[in-house]
């Protein structure tokens, strides 16, 4: 799906209706009750977008969601075993529902009040990530969505009360760039090209400019409480502690080498936006430096592993298969950090979220979530 076809088609199906429902949702403004969540990025934080394009990319089977109590279990599309961290962050701050995927059906009217999930897994943020899953939601073409979702919110509760209701009330969260890395860089099929051309430097300095660019525009269009996720320690997770054959205690040095040096860049961008956009508030999760804590010192945390996926299978750590109806499956969930080769168990997500929501400048800088949601 080209970026043009798929505006397109979004374009053509966008009706908004701005009677009885308008009413109903500036009332919900006036109150200031629980807040929206607006959430792009990854399969980290992907609430089922991927079900509906043609995409390698899904998580829509068994047992995928099998303690996601919202649905009984059934899956949904989310990576993971139950909620991902930006369902939990949602609940902690009051959102009142889960942030319905862009794509689906329902996600109109009132229900984009809670806000909007537009995350896709693939998706990065330059536009030929992810080429291998076929199709996929870049962040360029995430932006373009949430400006449709703009539009409908202008409709819904009038052009004045939609700016008040996105810069106060609304939270804008972005956790993206694993696949930058995973399935770009350092996928020797498909990066080949890239590596030749660019050096770590030059890759990393094209993210920041896309990025930098995605996130201005967003706030051209009203978003101004921003969570920025980094990159996690990429060589931690157990696919690539598979494919390279690491003993269990180590982790794959070059990945980890590349997110921390986009990291660091990342944090300059950070200040240069707070200091550059007006209105704006920029908070940094370290995730990081979060899942480091976790991986280094799981047996405090509750858990028996941060190795081997508890869904999956391959080599050492389960960490070849991605996890569907074939795959192994682990009894005791909560006590693996990884639920698949490449993402965290919901009990891992629980105690990153409680980080960013409440923690310190350790891990949510400037500051925590629920400050930046008070402000």
């Amino acid at each position: 799906m080209s970026r043009a076809a798929a505006m397109a088609a979004v374009a053509a199906a966008v009706l908004v209706c701005a009677t009885a429902l308008g009413v109903v949702g500036a009332e919900v403004v006036d109150e200031f009750g629980g807040g929206a969540s607006f959430i792009f990025g990854d399969s980290l934080v992907d609430a089922g977008n991927n079900n509906y394009i043609p995409t390698l990319s899904r998580a829509n089977m068994t047992p995928n969601g099998i303690d996601f109590a919202a649905t009984g279990g059934a899956p949904t599309g989310r990576f993971t075993n139950g909620r991902t961290i930006a369902d939990i962050i949602g609940e902690m701050l009051g959102q009142a529902d889960y942030s319905p995927p862009f794509l689906a059906p329902n996600t109109s009217g009132g229900a984009i009040l809670n806000g909007v999930n537009y995350a896709s897994g693939g998706g990065g943020i330059l536009n030929g990530t992810g080429k291998v899953f076929v199709n996929r939601i870049g962040m360029d073409l995430q932006v373009d969505y949430f400006n449709v979702t703009r539009r409908q919110l202008d409709a819904l509760l009038g052009k004045e009360k939609a700016r008040e209701f996105l810069r106060k009330k609304a939270i804008f969260s972005i956790t993206v760039g694993s696949n930058d890395f995973l399935n770009n860089y350092l996928m020797p099929v498909l990066s080949t090209g890239t590596r030749i051309r660019q050096s770590p430097d030059a890759f990393v300095d094209d993210l920041i400019f896309h990025l930098r660019d995605q996130l201005t525009r967003l706030h051209t269009l009203d978003a101004r409480k921003f969570v920025v996720a980094n990159v996690g320690p990429l060589g931690c997770i157990p696919y690539q502690k598979t494919i390279n054959r690491v003993g269990e205690d180590e982790c794959v040095k070059l990945p980890n080498q590349l997110a921390a040096q986009y990291n660091a860049r990342l944090r300059e961008l950070i200040v240069e936006l707070n200091g550059n956009l007006p209105g704006a508030r920029f908070c940094l999760a370290n995730v990081y430096d979060l899942v480091m804590e976790l991986i280094t010192n799981y047996p405090n945390y509750g858990f028996e592993t941060a190795s081997v996926a508890c869904c999956g299978n391959g080599g050492s750590y389960d960490g070849l298969v991605p996890c569907g109806p074939t795959t192994s499956l682990c009894d005791d969930r909560d006590k693996h950090v990884f639920w698949d080769p490449y993402h965290p168990s919901e009990a891992a997500n629980v105690l990153l979220a409680k980080y960013i929501v409440d923690g310190d400048t350790k891990y949510i800088s400037p500051i925590n979530l629920r400050k930046l949601y008070s402000l």
